[in-house]
């Protein structure tokens, strides 16, 4: 009946009729996908909430299992966003006038690290310190799950939780107050938009990185590795990612309120590492581990990475481009782990991204439910088993930390005893982040990196080795000629140098303490 009485209606009605069901039912549609839609992101950012506050508590519980701040740069940059706050954002630089840092050249290649550090300088400098390297090591890990999750890797919240796991040196790199985190979270981000193909986004990648941190031309190493996963995967050159980065960095460069000292800085900065790394004695970082150092402190990482090795030789069926890609990213910061123990705070969780990418369900089809089931059960076991190895480790490594304290009452007699700007000689170039730290009223001779002094004054460089290891006697003289410096401030340790000055009646003991001494340089 119902049939005969629609198909009486004329069939313009019936048509229009039609119509609107069909445009109710788009509507519709539309109304639950976008529900859908909202209620995925919804989880999703609760997800990530809830996995950067994880990660912010267990970095906090290894941070502040000590007073102390983790290694000596940090020292400097805490101390320089406090600069960057009370004296404007491109503020004078007098303190290392000899070096390459000198107020012409100066150039602060952290710049865009020290002015996210600036909310933290509000209180006290040093806790501000500890919880700015708590917020940005966590921001990393966020970012380490962001791309489990955006590869849609099976419990892909635990796989981010080894880096609690894969490494006690990688923990204790993320624990300073410096740009290695935001150098991570950085690479992270561009591994995402790299295999998704947004590689325009790679521009402002590029220009970010260059502001933030020297280690840059990571970002172009690892588009160029992206390309070639591409042509050996699919017969094709994607030039896009390494085009885009370049053009960023390029921009970066220029437009940047050092241009254009920041690329002679940058030469100043890298090219000896490059070339030799032995010639001049730099911070340990830039020398490789022991094998059976390396063996210990990311041995759970090691082992990850052959698990991921042997799923990727057994499971690997038809090749992916970005399985290849995670392939060449954990080689290439293998290997250049092996030539400096810095790319610690790389190589870990590019091979958790490799391990957990080439171990996940959807990569290997013909396994089931049941293997999604008990892969989580096997993960968190793991994660327990690392962790009881792990974790301590590295606690203990932050908690042996030098105390924060150690030239406190030096640098403060210094700042309450000699005139404003006047120069001290120091016996060791890192101790310049910790004399900055408590008092800017002094400049000194060398910091951050002897190389800075060495291209800027050879010869002074060779001098000032040379009396730090006694081989200059009578000291006094060439200390206030050659240098400009009124006062010597030196550790307890550099016995030789003490032994010389013992012996120079110029050079008068004004201030000591358990940790340092201090001497003027009378004419």
């Amino acid at each position: 009946m119902r049939s005969r009485f629609y198909e009486s209606f004329p069939a313009d009605l019936r048509r229009a009729e039609l119509d609107l069901l069909l445009e109710n039912v788009r509507r519709g549609t539309g109304q639950i996908v976008r529900a859908l839609w909202k209620r995925a992101r919804s989880q999703t950012m609760m997800q990530a909430l809830g996995m950067f506050v994880f990660f912010l508590v267990g970095m906090a519980w290894l941070q502040f299992s000590t007073p102390n701040l983790v290694g000596n740069d940090g020292y400097y940059h805490i101390k320089m966003a406090y600069i960057l706050r009370t004296q404007g954002l491109r503020p004078e630089f007098p303190w290392l006038p000899l070096t390459v840092l000198n107020p012409e050249q100066f150039v602060d290649h952290h710049y865009l690290f020290h002015v996210l550090l600036i909310p933290f300088t509000l209180g006290d400098l040093r806790l501000g310190a500890k919880w700015g390297s708590v917020f940005f090591a966590a921001l990393a890990a966020l970012s380490l799950w962001w791309v489990l999750h955006r590869r849609k890797v099976p419990w892909a919240w635990l796989w981010a939780a080894g880096v609690f796991v894969v490494s006690d040196a990688f923990l204790y790199r993320m624990s300073m107050p410096r740009a290695q985190s935001l150098s991570l979270t950085i690479l992270l981000i561009a591994v995402v938009w790299m295999l998704e193909g947004k590689y325009r986004r790679l521009v402002a990648v590029g220009f970010l990185y260059v502001w933030a941190y020297n280690a840059f031309p990571l970002l172009l190493a690892l588009a160029g590795l992206y390309g070639l996963a591409c042509y050996l995967v699919e017969r094709r050159v994607e030039w896009r990612p390494f085009f885009f980065s370049a053009v960023g960095i390029l921009m970066g460069m220029i437009i940047n309120p050092y241009f254009p000292q920041n690329v002679v800085f940058l030469y100043h900065h890298l090219a000896p590492k490059i070339g030799s790394a032995t010639r001049i004695p730099v911070g340990s970082e830039w020398y490789p581990y022991k094998t059976s150092q390396l063996l210990k402190n990311t041995g759970p990482g090691l082992l990850l990475l052959a698990a991921g090795w042997v799923a990727l030789a057994a499971y690997g069926g038809r090749r992916r481009t970005e399985s290849v890609f995670f392939t060449l990213s954990v080689l290439f910061f293998g290997l250049m782990l092996m030539q400096a123990r810095r790319f610690v705070e790389y190589f870990p969780p590019f091979a958790l991204l490799f391990a957990a990418y080439h171990l996940s369900v959807p990569h290997r089809p013909h396994l089931g439910p049941v293997a999604r089931r008990w892969g989580g059960v096997v993960l968190a076991a793991g994660l327990v088993l690392g962790g009881a190895y792990t974790l301590p480790r590295a606690r203990e490594a932050v908690q042996a930390s030098a105390p924060y304290t150690r030239y406190q009452k030096a640098a403060q007699w210094l700042a309450e005893h000699t005139p404003p700007q006047s120069r001290v000689f120091q016996t060791d170039w890192d101790d310049f982040p910790r004399l900055f730290f408590y008092n800017h009223h002094n400049t000194y001779l060398v910091g951050l990196d002897p190389v800075f002094l060495e291209r800027a004054n050879p010869g002074l460089y060779r001098v000032w080795t040379d009396i730090t290891r006694g081989k200059i006697e009578p000291v006094a003289p060439v200390i206030r000629t050659f240098f400009g410096a009124e006062y010597v401030f030196t550790d307890r340790k550099h016995t030789a140098f003490l032994r010389v000055a013992a012996n120079d009646p110029k050079l008068k003991e004004v201030y000591r303490d358990e940790f340092a001494i201090i001497f003027r340089v009378s004419r």
